[in-house]
């Protein structure tokens, strides 16, 4: 079940941008095959992982060549183990190959922000700490990687600009004050929208919760300064941590009381999970 801002309309864009950006007028090398030749094939994961993306394989090989028979073995959030077997393709050769790429690369990255999410949401277990991701993403691939976050386990920020307002250091400098851009936002917004605020400072915390907005981001503060801020809110505002966040890092952090704690890391260094696609016979 996919979240409601990823709908297949979106996929099939992605799908459709990333098989034109790779083949083209033609894919020159496929020719070397007998377009009558069938085959099988196997998606297979060389290191533990959790998966996502099964949907953009079956799309980029629907729209390329609805022939392709795939039958998948696993599924979107399982852990994967090394040499496991992700599923099995049937068709043309040519196609299998053709589309090949395009499909792990989608599999592949999304896994690998899944795989690193999983990560973080295990090395604050027994915590009531909650992971989210943030807007540092890959261009043209924010609502696959928002995706994926769910798929590791984590929780999703704002999706864009749109829905969700958080007031920055810029935006305060710009209205003037804390109180005068929380009082602005709140003529332009409704109850609905999430209204947040960063702060860098306990004098800044004490504003944000004297303008009595529903959630505080605290940018880059250490540890004691995290505890002091969670003692200071005494729940009147859920407490967001971010800046600098690492996984050697993470646990000390959630265990100071904060209530989330935001990971740019997540869909933005993000390695991709080396899979490979090996032709069987039969």
């Amino acid at each position: 079940m996919f979240p409601p801002y990823l709908t297949e309309t979106e996929i099939r864009r992605q799908v459709r941008n990333a098989l034109e950006e790779d083949i083209g007028d033609g894919d020159l090398t496929a020719r070397l095959i007998d377009e009558a030749e069938s085959a099988q094939a196997e998606i297979i994961c060389r290191e533990p992982a959790v998966l996502c993306g099964t949907a953009w394989v079956d799309e980029a090989f629907r729209q390329f060549d609805d022939s392709v028979e795939i039958v998948w073995h696993v599924a979107d959030s399982d852990h994967l183990t090394v040499n496991q077997h992700l599923c099995t393709l049937s068709g043309p050769a040519r196609s299998l190959l053709t589309v090949e790429r395009t499909a792990l690369n989608f599999l592949q990255t999304l896994s690998g922000t899944a795989t690193l999410t999983r990560a973080y949401v295990d090395a604050v277990a027994a915590t009531d700490v909650k992971i989210l991701d943030t807007r540092k993403t890959l261009p043209g691939l924010r609502l696959a990687q928002k995706y994926a976050v769910l798929c590791g386990g984590g929780h999703n920020h704002r999706i864009g600009l749109f829905d969700a307002i958080l007031i920055k250091e810029n935006h305060i400098m710009a209205a003037g004050s804390i109180s005068e851009a929380v009082r602005q936002a709140r003529t332009l917004s409704h109850d609905r929208i999430l209204l947040e605020v960063e702060v860098e400072t306990l004098q800044e915390l004490h504003e944000a919760l004297a303008a009595g907005v529903e959630r505080i981001l605290l940018d880059n503060m250490d540890n004691e300064m995290l505890q002091e801020a969670v003692a200071t809110t005494g729940g009147r505002a859920e407490l967001e941590a971010s800046g600098g966040v690492t996984l050697q890092t993470v646990r000390a952090i959630a265990e100071t009381g904060v209530d989330y704690i935001s990971v740019g890391e997540l869909t933005k260094n993000l390695r991709a999970i080396d899979l490979s696609m090996r032709f069987s016979s039969g």
